[in-house]
């Protein structure tokens, strides 16, 4: 597992990227967010993930959000 920063995150889209522990851009799909129900990340958290090389890069996966817990249910802005 790996340790990174939101970069950024759309939850109106449903994705965004992770900086990885060298620097590197890792793409992130709301699908690849551990929990239940409508799951976002916010700018700036820091996350645990597995990276995996895609077709178009690096990818997380089994994405854990660490800190003040889980960010599942809350509104769209």
């Amino acid at each position: 597992m790996t340790i990174g920063k939101v970069k950024w995150f759309d939850p109106k889209k449903g994705y965004g990227f992770i900086v990885g522990d060298q620097g590197q851009d890792v793409f992130v799909h709301y699908s690849s967010i551990v929990g239940e129900g409508f799951r976002v990340l916010k700018d700036g958290e820091e996350v645990k993930y597995e990276m995996i090389q895609g077709e178009k890069g690096y990818q997380a996966r089994n994405v854990t959000q660490l800190g003040q817990g889980a960010a599942e249910g809350q509104a769209m802005a």
